[in-house]
């Protein structure tokens, strides 16, 4: 089970990793505007915005893969947690479908490492 949970934890640190990315360098080009359905005026003028929001992207990553090579339970459920949170907040303020992609990966995640963690529990 610790595989399944690093394997899904790695897999929303590369996911915001991504979005760092697209948010810090590509919003403001075709890739972005077709990606969040934007004009050239809408991603010019929250590029600024964008790029905050993609380097708040950045620290969650850093706190996932900190959690990676961390044997600290709390930090894994902390920045788990705040993804989760961050899910659940831009679904209900910009788009539903970021429970989907960023909520959920990583509520997967954090079941996965709850029963980590309880398997350990045992056999140790």
């Amino acid at each position: 089970m610790r595989i399944v949970a690093n394997v899904l934890r790695g897999l929303v640190a590369i996911s915001h990793l991504g979005f760092l990315v697209l948010e810090m360098f590509f919003w403001d080009h075709p890739v972005g505007r077709r990606i969040f359905s934007m004009t050239p005026e809408v991603s010019a003028s929250s590029a600024v915005l964008a790029m905050n929001q993609g380097l708040y992207n950045g620290f969650l990553a850093a706190g996932l893969v900190w959690g990676l090579w961390s044997r600290r339970t709390d930090v894994k459920f902390f920045f788990l947690g705040c993804v989760i949170v961050a899910g659940v907040f831009g679904a209900m303020t910009a788009k539903a479908t970021l429970l989907f992609t960023q909520g959920l990966p990583a509520a997967l995640a954090l079941v996965a490492v709850l029963l980590a963690e309880r398997q350990a529990r045992r056999a140790g």
